[in-house]
């Protein structure tokens, strides 16, 4: 490298895919994760390719290297996405996800409501691994209860925020987990066994805010939550038996073993549960366009095609009930696609920005600023925040704030996993608490509730980002090794 870019220089392109941002959101909404928010990136990589060449007459070779370097090093994280897409349509035709539902939704009493939607949201969000799909399945159901037990939409939407996104943070299913630890260089579960030391307490303090909560309001007796049990009994055959594949994950989990090699027999033992318990949904799958009544068992080339299907496809099945059939309704891996699609966009990005050296000169910036572990994550927090702020988008800003302060944890001696922490408390968790990121838009439109309406009360994306300050202030197991330097 001929010439360091100054850091009033490296801001280029981050003002380039700002603007460009703003611009793909505007025109496309939630769907910009679709397409538009990695053209955003690709054009921010040529602009950040162009300044290097022209201006500092770097050499293409060293930026495509950096590049390739960073897409190797997400090698296995692509893998686990695939396989996270194949374990949400095996766990739901299986009947795993819907008998998880079922049983959790007998803890609805209208004097707990709001811990309940919390933990429900929390249990569901934890085995399929996505805020999302439990905000848009179990959350539109317990809004309805919550309106009709009196409870103000705003403090209903908060409740399932706070349990969806306690769920998408720890799981090893969830999207965002996997990329906030791949991108900071940490096993999987090392990332999740760590996190639990700020995220416990911070759903602690929300349960207890929500029991009080809860206490306080006058209940109303309701039956939504029989007819949403009535419906999912209707449609697959509901056993206790189905929670046998969620508690070997646990022992396989526990036991430490290889984050691929878990999902994979999840996956497997997910398979092989819908063959025994689910043969007339797995007929469903296979024959979308014929009624339920035409079943009459399930053939060898059927099972083989409505697994390999469940898989890696779309399932759509009907049971008369919308609520449930966009419960049920998964996308396999190719679902996660556009994630993968985003990841190489991402990374491409991140090569550039250390080919040409703006990332060097971003975290000397940043070392010069920091210089114990609690300004170094009040740091890396804030920045995770303000980038879901420009970025407008939860990936992006988990990605570029585990790509500018990678290098500097490495040269504080700090361990990788304090940084995956940090991101994931604060990129991950407050993305939903704003209204032009992605997630606070589709979230609001989903729950039909305001973001700024539910925002005071999530109180555990509130409390996520000030709890992991605050553990780094204390230095209650805040590891060091032996600095590079």
């Amino acid at each position: 490298m001929r010439k360091m870019p100054s850091w009033q220089v490296s801001l280029i392109p981050f003002g380039v895919l700002t603007l460009s941002l703003v611009v793909v959101i505007k025109i496309f909404g939630a769907d910009a994760l679709l397409g538009g928010s990695q053209v955003c990136l690709l054009l921010a990589s040529a602009v950040t390719a162009a300044i290097s060449m022209f201006a500092y007459k770097n050499s293409w070779e060293i930026l495509e290297f950096c590049i390739l370097d960073n897409i190797r090093a997400v090698g296995s994280a692509i893998l686990i996405l695939l396989l996270i897409g194949a374990i949400a349509g095996t766990w739901m035709v299986s009947g795993i996800v819907p008998a998880l539902i079922c049983y959790g939704l007998k803890i609805i009493y209208p004097a707990i409501f709001l811990v309940a939607a919390c933990v429900i949201s929390a249990l569901v969000s934890v085995m399929t691994g996505s805020s999302w799909t439990t905000i848009a399945t179990i959350g539109v159901a317990l809004i309805g209860i919550g309106i009709a037990q009196g409870f103000d939409p705003g403090w209903t939407a908060g409740a399932i925020v706070s349990g969806a996104y306690f769920g998408d943070k720890i799981s090893p299913l969830s999207d965002t987990t996997v990329l906030a630890s791949s991108s900071s260089g940490t096993p999987l579960f090392t990332h999740i066994r760590y996190m639990m030391i700020t995220t416990v307490p911070s759903l602690a303090v929300t349960l207890i805010v929500f029991l009080v909560a809860s206490l306080m309001h006058p209940s109303v007796e309701v039956s939504q939550t029989d007819e949403f049990s009535e419906s999912l009994r209707n449609t697959f055959h509901i056993t206790p038996w189905l929670l046998v594949v969620p508690i070997l994950t646990g022992v396989l989990i526990v036991r430490k073993t290889p984050a691929i090699l878990t999902l994979f027999c999840a996956a497997v033992m997910a398979a092989i549960t819908a063959l025994v318990f689910q043969p007339q949904v797995i007929w469903a799958v296979v024959h979308p366009d014929l009624p339920a009544s035409a079943y009459a068992g399930l053939s060898f080339w059927d099972a083989c095609k409505g697994v390999t299907v469940t898989l890696y496809g779309s399932t759509a099945i009907q049971t008369g009930n919308a609520a449930i059939d966009s419960l049920i309704s998964t996308r396999g891996m190719t679902g996660m696609l556009n994630t993968v699609f985003l990841i190489i966009c991402s990374v491409t990005f991140g090569g550039v920005l250390a080919g040409s050296g703006m990332l060097k000169s971003l975290t000397e910036l940043f070392a010069r600023l920091a210089h114990r572990a609690v300004t170094l994550v009040g740091a890396t927090v804030g920045t995770g925040f303000i980038c879901n702020v420009v970025t407008g988008d939860q990936y992006i800003s988990i990605l570029l704030t585990s790509s500018l302060y990678k290098k500097l944890y490495e040269r504080k001696g700090y361990e990788s996993r304090l940084l995956s922490r940090a991101v994931e408390d604060s990129a991950t968790v407050t993305s939903v608490l704003i209204p032009w990121n992605s997630c606070g838009m589709t979230q609001a439109t989903v729950l039909k509730v305001p973001t700024l309406e539910y925002l005071p009360y999530c109180f555990f994306n509130i409390l996520s980002p000030f709890m992991s300050v605050f553990i780094a202030a204390i230095g209650y197991k805040i590891f060091r090794r032996k600095p590079e330097e």
